[in-house]
């Protein structure tokens, strides 16, 4: 859904300067064309918002999600209804459109049918970006199966967020099945994680030959592979295969460093879902064993973060949050604001995703050609971070249309 739109009195941030810029803004169908006019020149009848006294910010994008992770035992999403799972990917996508983030990047879960429902306006929620599901090894992060069972129940349903691969021909398969759907990118599990029953967050996962085989059916599409990756033996060596992205990352070492910056790669961290999978997790299905596993990666995630940013890394906002949790999303401004300053932060979650999700210049950006979407906040977030992380903005403008309005 598109529309046209003039915001008055606008004084908006230019992310990649850092700076704040003072004018009027016009969409039409959608798109931004002009971003320095005081007149408003060919406004003509169309609606017009005045943004006098706040501040306007490029909507936001939120580069890790799981929008239909509606729970936090993802083992149990296989054997649920696709139907019910879509209704619950609904309210989720809504809510997270409703806290300013008008793109979301969904690394395992979502399918083409959200995408193609949110795009035709059936499904209100922030522009998708989604991988299909992810690939694992056998008894790797997307392996459901407790040690007892041995078949993968459900595993082609829609609601499943991976499936089994196992070999190069097989990997190969699968990622060409992915994009076949019409994924824009692949996900691949080349480590181990908290939320599934029979790794180990210090295990590598897929061979080098199994990875390599992923990036290239990848590169052949025109899309890339990115990789969850918790330790830096895992990141390292997806890097070295010609992985273009890392989730999470927070037990990094230096080479890690040199490798992302080596490869122009980016680094998509996470930290809020690990404060609140402590703090919340098993009230929302984690299991006891799960939970145990977060006080690993939680404890050098803040590390890594400030060694990450430091070094010049591609840094990417990401939540990850499972289930209730979803709603803490606009956290992540917080807890990052602790180690690195919110301007960065802010262009982790605008112009830096822009360029991994393959659209610079196109989101996450107020400028002619762009996605007319915006975030305005009464306050100014570099002096305030709450101003973001209280997930509540004043305007929320996607494509022209203001889809919030709290100041009514």
């Amino acid at each position: 859904m598109t529309a046209d739109l003039i915001v008055r009195n606008a004084t908006w941030l230019d992310a990649d300067t850092g700076t704040y810029r003072e004018s009027d803004l016009l969409i039409r169908d959608g798109r931004f064309v002009e971003v320095d006019e005081r007149s408003g020149s060919g406004a003509g009848d169309i609606a017009q918002l005045d943004a006098a006294g706040r501040f306007v910010l490029p909507g936001l994008i939120d580069c890790h999600v799981h929008v239909t992770a509606h729970t936090a035992d993802l083992g149990s999403l296989g054997s649920e209804s696709p139907n019910y799972v879509a209704m619950q990917a609904s309210r989720l996508m809504g809510d997270m459109l409703d806290r300013g983030f008008t793109t979301v990047r969904d690394v395992a879960g979502a399918d083409f049918g959200l995408h193609d429902a949110q795009r035709e306006g059936l499904l209100r929620g922030p522009r998708l970006f989604f991988g299909g599901k992810a690939l694992s090894q056998t008894g790797g992060h997307a392996d459901p199966r407790e040690r007892g069972e041995s078949q993968v129940q459900g595993e082609y349903t829609c609601s499943h967020i991976g499936r089994i691969a196992d070999g190069v021909d097989a990997v190969r398969h699968a990622a060409r099945d992915e994009l076949r759907k019409g994924a824009h990118h692949v996900k691949i599990m080349a480590g181990g994680g908290v939320a599934s029953p029979t790794d180990r967050v210090d295990s590598t996962q897929y061979s080098l030959e199994e990875i390599a085989a992923v990036v290239e059916e990848a590169e052949a599409a025109n899309r890339y592979v990115t990789a969850h990756a918790y330790t830096g033996r895992s990141i390292n060596r997806a890097l070295r295969a010609g992985v273009r992205g890392i989730e999470h990352g927070n037990l990094l070492d230096d080479e890690s460093i040199e490798l992302l910056l080596e490869h122009d790669a980016f680094l998509t961290m996470n930290l809020v879902t690990y404060h609140y999978l402590q703090q919340e997790g098993r009230d929302f299905g984690l299991s006891q064993e799960n939970w145990e596993k977060v006080d690993a990666v939680l404890t050098g995630g803040m590390e890594a973060l400030e060694k990450a940013h430091r070094g010049g890394v591609n840094l990417c906002y990401g939540s990850d949050l499972l289930g209730g949790m979803q709603e803490h999303q606009a956290q992540e401004f917080a807890v990052r604001a602790d180690v690195v300053p919110t301007l960065d932060t802010i262009r982790s979650a605008t112009t830096t995703a822009a360029r991994l999700l393959q659209r610079e210049g196109e989101l996450g950006v107020i400028a002619p050609g762009a996605h007319g979407d915006l975030v305005i906040l009464d306050r100014d977030p570099l002096e305030h971070v709450s101003a973001l992380a209280d997930g509540r903005p004043d305007v929320v403008v996607q494509g022209g249309a203001v889809v919030v309005d709290r100041t009514r």
